[in-house]
């Protein structure tokens, strides 16, 4: 006799599970602003095998670290409704799988920078994932409310692998694109987390707005946009970039703090505004590091006409 039974056989992970695993929007924002520390690193154009390696290094470490993110939050994706359809949380993929795909990827990145790049760049590139992966997501993100402060220096670290890439040193320069990215991160971040407070709460998560509350927070996002706006002037200050990065940055740190303001000043509880600034500040910096790029290649034209 046939016996039926009704338990569904569990379905094979596809590629786009493995893709989602990697966080591929974030990634390739932190791919592209590798790019522009390589291309501002050199007065011409940066070496081709620097480029591509380092390139895909990076985004293989990313790719990794951002895997080993989705494993340890599993728990606190399934509880959170902008992330409970991730593979983990849905059953389309388990540890294992993740873990080796994670791994497979770290060492790849390790192994094309180390050899085919430079050991410095590996080793940076090793530090910032394990600050990520592990450091911030394992430890720092359940532990203070200013997780996403000293968390972000390992955020901030790609415009650094970038130029390294390409000179195999740590200038001064690149350290500068550093701090940008890293008085980005806590007004960027922040404004999501208002809106996402009270997921934030059901999971104890200790975020700003779930300890100290909504006043607080906001003052916090203002008072790091602001700090924000200087870092973004030092390029020119410093000769670093010239005028049309200056127009640019003033046009774009203006609408940022526009947006800033109005949420400080807003007194509704509901996640419109705060969402509206969290997707502005994307944005903003993906314009930001493409005029630092253009200006690069833009001033020293204009200026032999």
């Amino acid at each position: 006799m046939t016996v039926h039974t009704d338990t569904p056989t569990p379905a094979q992970p596809g590629w786009r599970d493995y893709l989602e695993l990697t966080k591929p929007r974030v990634v390739l924002l932190i791919v592209f602003t590798a790019l522009v520390g390589m291309f501002l690193a050199v007065p011409g154009l940066p070496p081709l095998r620097a480029l591509i390696f380092g390139s895909i290094g990076i985004w293989l470490a990313a790719s990794s670290a951002a895997a080993v993110n989705h494993v340890i939050d599993q728990r606190i994706d399934s509880e959170m409704a902008r992330t409970r359809h991730r593979p983990l949380p849905e059953g389309k993929m388990n540890d294992v799988r993740a873990v080796i795909f994670s791994l497979v990827l770290g060492a790849l990145a390790m192994l094309l920078l180390t050899l085919w790049v430079n050991p410095l760049t590996a080793l940076l590139t090793f530090a910032s994932l394990i600050g990520y992966a592990i450091v911030y997501t394992l430890w720092l993100k359940r532990a203070t409310p200013q997780n996403i402060v000293i968390g972000g220096a390992a955020g901030a670290a790609p415009p650094v692998l970038g130029w390294t890439a390409v000179t195999n040193d740590i200038h001064a320069n690149a350290l500068l694109l550093f701090l940008i990215i890293f008085a980005w991160t806590p007004p960027h971040f922040w404004a999501l987390a208002i809106a996402r407070r009270d997921e934030y709460a059901k999971i104890g998560m200790p975020m700003l707005p779930v300890v100290y509350g909504l006043e607080l927070t906001r003052l916090h996002i203002l008072l790091y946009t602001i700090i924000l706006t200087i870092i973004t002037i030092m390029p020119v200050l410093t000769g670093m970039s010239g005028f049309v990065y200056g127009l640019v940055a003033v046009a774009l740190n203006a609408r940022f703090l526009w947006h800033v303001w109005r949420l400080y000043r807003d007194r509704d509880t509901d996640a419109a505004r705060p969402m509206r600034t969290f997707w502005w500040s994307i944005a903003y910096l993906g314009y930001l590091f493409a005029a630092l790029l253009i200006d690069h290649y833009a001033t020293p034209f204009i200026a032999r006409l």
